[in-house]
């Protein structure tokens, strides 16, 4: 079929405002600014700045091989990805993970995605670092299921292709291959796995990046008193918050079959009891289930349970859907060098196989 440049001009023209219609959301009217809404929420959250990511010395590299190496745990089978698949965004959206020998964990796993942004991680903030975080699931008997952290030195050593990824990435270090720096190339894989969204692009450039239904969604959300726990760049992730503050115990509303008290669990202490660390709300509206353990499926009722447990306030419908299209601009992209597998280097003849038991 042959078209004539007027008919080129027509159709470019639709596409162009299929995509403004696209932008300005689903009614396909254009959003329209509200200046003091937006030096408000700028003054409340930081955006994301996107920067490039040299890696001279692989590391990062190799954080992401790792990251989806299974040979990490006993039977083959579980990496870092297991539970935080990066085509999912960062979570297995389950109520909680499965493990070693199909052993169910107690907590949901948390989004990797923005986690640099947090003071600390888990649930109950055992964790300081990225670092930190990283050794844990290895070793623990109900994820990855190593023995210690010497095992899984000597797995990574009996396979060729690793001891000289290491020895590049840390080229300071005596002993490159140590389960520091299994840990610290995690991290730094880790710390790339930010995703810039809409959200951002209103804060720094585009005051018509959210449609009026996400204005007065941001507007709600500041208003009720949300922001007092979800602010900052993760929009959360910096505090720890007693759930119930307002109406409890939490699990009245949460319909929770478990009875897990949080930081009140590690350090033995009465006044930490029910205290879990705020998450952060990036990429929200597709890492359900949600809360500590994964028992309330829907965004929208969990908006609901936390104006009533955080804020003692029964929101209206029209706040339910407004905060709910809010937080969807929140949506960000997983950078297109972490969604793309690794070449993982192959066994050597030392190489412990699977082990079930």
């Amino acid at each position: 079929m042959l078209f004539d440049r007027s008919t080129f001009r027509t159709l470019a023209a639709c596409l162009l405002a299929g995509a403004v219609l696209h932008q300005a959301g689903a009614t396909g009217a254009p959003a329209t600014p509200d200046p003091a809404l937006r030096k408000q929420a700028q003054t409340l959250f930081k955006p994301i700045i996107a920067t490039p990511n040299p890696d001279p010395t692989g590391r990062i590299a190799l954080g992401k091989m790792l990251f989806f190496d299974a040979r990490l745990s006993r039977s083959g089978t579980q990496s870092c990805s297991s539970c935080h698949n990066l085509a999912r965004a960062g979570v297995d959206n389950t109520p909680v993970s499965l493990g070693h020998r199909w052993t169910k964990g107690t907590r949901n796993s948390p989004t990797v995605l923005n986690a640099t942004y947090h003071s600390k991680q888990f649930w109950d903030g055992r964790a300081v670092t990225l670092e930190d975080q990283a050794k844990g699931p290895i070793t623990n008997p109900v994820e990855m299921a190593l023995a210690d952290p010497a095992t899984a030195v000597r797995r990574l050593n009996s396979i060729p292709g690793y001891p000289p990824l290491f020895a590049k990435a840390f080229p300071d270090s005596k002993s490159p291959l140590s389960y520091d720096n299994i840990a610290s190339a995690i991290a730094s894989f880790e710390r790339t796995l930010v995703t810039p969204s809409r959200f951002d692009q209103y804060l720094t450039s585009n005051p018509a990046a959210l449609t009026d239904t996400e204005q007065t969604g941001l507007r709600r959300f500041m208003e009720t008193g949300c922001i007092a726990c979800h602010s900052g760049v993760a929009l959360g992730g910096t505090q720890f918050m007693k759930f119930g503050l307002a109406k409890g115990p939490y699990w009245k509303y949460t319909g929770s079959k478990g009875r897990d008290h949080g930081v009140a669990e590690v350090s033995k202490k009465a006044a930490d009891t029910d205290l879990f660390k705020v998450p952060g709300l990036r990429n929200v509206a597709q890492t359900a289930p949600y809360f500590h353990d994964g028992s309330v499926w829907s965004l929208r009722d969990a908006i609901r349970i936390m104006g009533e447990t955080q804020l003692g306030t029964t929101l209206t419908a029209t706040d339910l859907d407004t905060i709910e299209a809010f937080l969807t601009s929140l949506n960000g992209e997983v950078p297109r060098a972490a969604r793309e597998l690794p070449q993982l280097p192959p066994d050597g003849p030392s190489t412990p196989k699977p082990d079930f038991n």
